[in-house]
């Protein structure tokens, strides 16, 4: 006001005059007050107020009268309405600009959610309705609104157990400085501040005010508000902010903080007053050949009685009034209420400092463009003074987890550990036990690990963190839409699906005949009737043309007929040639039929030959669905996901199968032949075979693929926190090394691998059938030699005769040699004829 008599701006040659009032936040005070001030002198602009809801009251109030209201500082959304707030402007941003530069910020750090506590007036309600509507455009959550009640001076709620038991670690606190200082203090005392929650405020405070062993806390502590031109280096008018600061310290010197320290929202007021001077000034020019003053009333001297006279004229001129100010760029619209140039904002970390602790600015924004690091760049410091940006999400660190435990090889293996003096402990192990210490090392939880019972389920031991029993559970536990209902699981710790395990068995005995089994019995009646067809077509074809089959007798023509067509059948050949061409074309026949059959023969024998080599009853599980086994000797362990399977693929909800109480109880129910086979998590089964029990095997491929995840309750704080973890692994390859660690390794001796080479066994049968053929062949050829045989016999009893007769003759010269002759002329029939002998017939 001042500065325009400086400037010499008068209306109808008298200087503008002015009143000030201070309000106390209370609004029929306010009303109280500004009624005062209308009724006893001639108001025709009010500068104010502060707060949304006394503009609430001051806006409608001053549409009554007639005079336009311009605030500084009252953000309220709803203050935009043009219709509802005909008269009312505002030189600050509202809080639509707010929540948009709120939620750009959330994006750019990834942050998807938040709680809001506001205070319950026009301002905090507006900002956390604005603050929502704008992250459900960016599709950002809002986990909960916590209320600050102005009337009672708290929260309504226990601060600690809503901030705590909320998904978010992202805390906007809407409020005026005032209640911003007590909700702050309430935190701190609740250890809801830093490091694990960043808070956003959206009113400066002091952080001095605060006792120093909070400080840590503070540190990292953001605070948005409007910002001014000169904050974000862009123009403002310097010589209307450098006359105003010389006027300031030419009457009231004392209070001047230094231009670097002047509060946004006084340049915010300087150009609210500004605004209501020009308007006035452009009015009161139009009106110079107007007898009337430009700034007539009429009515009464009561207040709501009075009303300006030009007041369209006014508000028109207003609304026209665009300059170049000393908060950057004027420019109202006729549509809202709002200024619609020069909208920044300032984003301010708390930092330490020489002084204590203050905000630093970090980042500036341009609405409705997005935020930029300033042209002087300062760290941002976050909470737990780390370079390091917050996560939104609740973590672990320093929080105790109990963590419950299912004993099952190589997941969890339980050892009792004797120490030098003789004391016994229990020992942990596997691949759950190493789980835990990557995640503890990377989400800095302090675990309590318990071993659950032997004698619960798994589906009871996945209940125990429902019933809270245990924070969460880690084992071989699969992933189930049943137990989704009451718990929740983690992103995959194992890949998972089933097997059969079964006893191995000594080998299998195979049929004799087993080499004729590729083909029906019916078959093998076709094909010799068909061999013995066609050697009989060929006889009526050939006997009278064939040279071969001349001479001879029927039946040997007959005979070897057939034997012509069988040995074209299998490839073999015989020992003569067709002569006609009725014989030819069926031998033609013959050929295409034996390229089939022999084919098809090789390809059923190779594939029964290789199934003869397992020693199995069955194949896999579609065996086990055709009821191979019967099924009360299928063993299935109770309250278990391969229990959930079988009742849902194959007994169709029938309780048929043999009842088993844990894991060991599988492996002791086999060996003992109690059961036939079970179902079991592939990971386990192929850790025991290979490890623990030589004596099972797993027969057919996996079934039923799932998952293993970690259990933890239904809208469990910490689950992000704990499958980010997850997948980090996985993506590094921890999970894979550990796998490998448990999985990979076999103790259990490699000759129990089955052969992949044909043993005797499988083609006895064959090699007994060429045998009796070759004895056959044998005696066929006896039976053919048997006259020539007769002959060289007697012939060679004569020889032995004649030789005989010659000893005797030749006593003298030996006497002994005598009896022996005499003997054998006695006895011809005793001499011998030995093997060499008859082979050399």
């Amino acid at each position: 006001m001042l500065l325009s008599y400086q400037y010499n701006i008068t209306i109808e040659g008298e200087f503008i005059g002015w009143q000030a009032e201070q309000t106390t936040g209370d609004i029929m005070n306010a009303l109280n007050i500004t009624c005062h001030a209308v009724s006893v002198s001639n108001v025709v602009g009010i500068v104010g107020p502060t707060l949304s809801r006394e503009s609430h009251v001051i806006a409608p109030f001053g549409e009554t009268i007639g005079i336009p209201v311009i605030s500084y500082s009252a953000t309220d959304p709803d203050l935009s309405n043009k219709n509802a707030y005909s008269n009312f402007y505002r030189t600050v941003a509202s809080d639509f600009a707010a929540a948009a530069a709120l939620a750009k910020l959330f994006i750019r750090y990834n942050w998807t959610s938040c709680s809001i506590i506001y205070q319950n007036d026009a301002f905090g309600t507006g900002g956390a309705n604005a603050i929502s509507k704008a992250f459900n455009n960016s599709r950002l959550t809002v986990s909960q609104m916590i209320v600050f009640d102005i009337a009672t001076s708290s929260i309504r709620g226990d601060l600690k157990s809503l901030l705590t038991n909320a998904a978010t670690r992202m805390v906007v606190l809407w409020a005026e400085s005032l209640y911003t200082l007590l909700i702050l203090q309430e935190a701190l005392e609740s250890d809801v501040v830093g490091p694990q929650f960043t808070w956003i405020l959206s009113s400066s405070i002091s952080l001095n005010s605060f006792d120093q062993t909070f400080y840590n806390n503070l540190i990292g502590m953001f605070l948005i508000e409007p910002a001014v031109g000169s904050v974000v280096n862009v123009p403002i008018n310097t010589t209307l902010l450098d006359a105003a600061y010389s006027i300031w310290q030419q009457y009231e010197p004392e209070s001047f903080p230094g231009s670097m320290n002047v509060n946004d929202y006084a340049l915010f007021a300087f150009d609210a007053t500004w605004t209501l001077i020009q308007s006035l000034q452009q009015l009161c020019t139009s009106k110079i050949n107007i007898s009337s003053s430009c700034l007539s009333f009429i009515g009464s001297s009561y207040c709501f009685n009075r009303h300006f006279i030009n007041s369209k004229l006014l508000l028109d001129a207003v609304s026209r009034t665009e300059f170049l100010g000393v908060s950057g760029p004027m420019q109202f619209s006729d549509n809202v209420t709002d200024r619609i140039t020069g909208l920044y904002y300032s984003a301010k970390n708390a930092q330490p400092s020489s002084n204590g602790l203050s905000f630093v600015p970090v980042l500036e924004y341009f609405h409705p463009s997005n935020w930029r690091i300033p042209i002087k760049e300062n760290i941002i410091v976050w909470p737990g003074k780390t370079l390091t940006p917050s996560s939104d999400r609740a973590n672990l660190e320093g929080v105790h987890l109990r963590i419950g435990i299912y004993e099952a090889a190589p997941f969890t293996i339980v050892e009792k550990v004797i120490d030098p003096s003789g004391h016994t402990t229990i020992k942990y192990s596997g691949y759950v036990l190493d789980l835990i210490e990557l995640l503890r090392q990377k989400m800095k939880f302090i675990p309590i690990i318990e071993l659950a019972s032997s004698n619960l389920t798994y589906n009871e031991f996945v209940r125990s963190v429902a019933t809270g029993v245990y924070d969460i559970a880690i084992g071989d536990v699969t992933v189930t839409a049943v137990r989704r209902e009451y718990v929740d699981f983690s992103n995959a710790i194992f890949d998972n699906s089933l097997r059969i395990i079964m006893r191995k068995t000594s080998a299998v005995n195979i049929d004799l005949f087993s080499f004729l089994k590729p083909f029906s019995y019916d078959l093998w009646l076709l094909f010799f009737g068909t061999v013995i067809y066609a050697g009989i077509l060929m006889y009526i074809m050939e006997r009278k043309d064939n040279e071969a089959l001349q001479n001879q007798s029927i039946l040997y023509q007959i005979v070897m007929s057939i034997w012509y067509s069988f040995g074209n059948v299998v490839g073999y050949g015989v020992d003569f040639h067709i002569t006609t061409a009725a014989g030819r074309l069926l031998t033609a026949g013959l050929y295409i039929l034996g390229l089939i059959l022999v084919a098809s023969y090789t390809a059923n024998l190779a594939s029964d030959l290789t199934i003869a080599k397992t020693n199995n009853i069955i194949s896999g599980i579609d065996d086990i669905k055709n009821a191979k086994i019967p099924f009360n000797r299928i063993g299935i362990v109770v309250g278990s996901a391969p229990e959930e399977y079988y009742l849902r693929e194959i007994s169709k909800g029938a309780q048929n199968y043999h009842r088993l109480q844990s894991m060991n109880d599988i492996y002791s129910s086999l060996l003992e032949d109690i059961t036939v086979a079970s179902f079991i998590d592939s990971g386990t089964a192929e850790y025991v075979t290979n490890n623990m029990y030589c004596n099972l095997t797993l027969v057919g491929n996996d079934f039923d693929k799932s998952v293993f995840g970690i259990v933890t309750p239904q809208k469990w704080l910490y689950a992000q926190d704990l499958d980010v973890n997850i997948l980090r692994l996985r993506e590094t390859g921890e999970l894979v090394k550990l796998r490998q660690k448990w999985f990979e390794i076999q103790q259990c001796p490699s000759s129990s691998e089955t052969s992949t080479a044909i043993g005797i066994q499988a083609t006895r049968g064959l090699f007994l059938v060429f045998g009796v053929i070759s004895i056959l062949s044998l005696l066929l050829f006896a039976w053919k030699r048997r006259q020539n045989i007769k002959n060289r016999l007697f012939q060679l009893i004569y020889l032995k005769e004649s030789s005989a007769e010659r000893k005797e003759s030749s006593v003298e010269r030996k006497d002994s040699m005598s009896r022996r002759s005499s003997k054998s002329s006695e006895h011809p029939q005793n001499h011998s004829i030995t093997l060499p002998e008859i082979l050399n017939l």
